[in-house]
């Protein structure tokens, strides 16, 4: 039944599935951030499409980590000379070139991490930018669903997927289409990759935390800025990474 009783129904299972499947992935990618955030790195993070979300969920918020960058292909615009009008392009993001424009603006230093995002794993900027940030030796973590990707041809013109060029990849338990909910005339509504890959977020911030505590180490935290004292414990800590933290409306 299409409902939304019926949705959270069918998402509970996929997040118990997530839990057990990606524990020791999400170790891994934990030890990763940790290592570059406690050597003075940033975590560079950067999602096309609705998988932004998943960037946005890591970067700049109440209870997340400080040293964090949200990549975006409006980068483009907002920090590089692109034109306003390449961003109606709905299927920029399938333009391979484009990644090194990405990363150029983010000038990331050689201890950042880079966390990319992508529910098919396939398109042209995605895979460009996985293959550019492997090039130059950048630690790298995917979030993709395993199932849809291997079902889908690579658009990027090596054949890869975000997927082949990860040191570790993380399964956001999404189906094949991301929507959950069959249709009776076929197809199928009410996606879950912003709902899993969420969860991930958060899971791997957790994990991030607790190895700064088991160092010993007090680890880079926002407090709401929507509490007393929040903006000043927060451009406390961004002081520490002057000129390398992108900050927007």
């Amino acid at each position: 039944m299409i409902s939304a009783q019926g949705y959270a129904d069918a998402v509970r299972p996929v997040l118990d599935r997530l839990l057990d499947s990606e524990a020791d992935g999400i170790t891994r990618a934990a030890d990763l951030i940790a290592g570059s955030l406690r050597d003075g790195g940033v975590l560079q993070a950067f999602g096309a499409g609705h998988s932004e979300a998943f960037a946005a969920e890591l970067v700049a918020r109440a209870g997340g980590l400080v040293p964090t960058n949200r990549l975006s292909v409006r980068d483009l615009v907002m920090h590089g000379d692109a034109p306003r009008d390449v961003l109606a392009d709905p299927k920029l993001e399938r333009d391979p070139s484009i990644a090194h424009q990405i990363y150029a603006l983010a000038a990331p230093q050689p201890r950042d991490v880079f966390v990319v995002a992508s529910q098919s794993g396939i398109n042209g900027s995605v895979v460009e930018l996985a293959a550019l940030v492997t090039e130059r030796g950048h630690p790298l973590i995917a979030v993709t669903s395993v199932e849809h990707t291997a079902r889908v041809a690579p658009r990027h013109p090596s054949g890869h997927r975000l997927a082949d060029l990860a040191d570790v990849v993380l399964d956001n338990g999404a189906p094949y289409g991301d929507a959950l909910l069959p249709l009776e005339g076929g197809g199928a509504v009410c996606a879950v990759s912003s709902v899993t890959t969420a969860l991930l977020a958060q899971l791997l911030t957790a994990e991030v935390v607790r190895r700064f505590h088991q160092a010993g180490e007090v680890p880079p935290i926002y407090l709401s800025a929507n509490v007393p004292g929040g903006d000043e414990h927060n451009l406390a800590l961004e002081s520490r990474y002057a000129g390398r933290l992108r900050r927007t409306a």
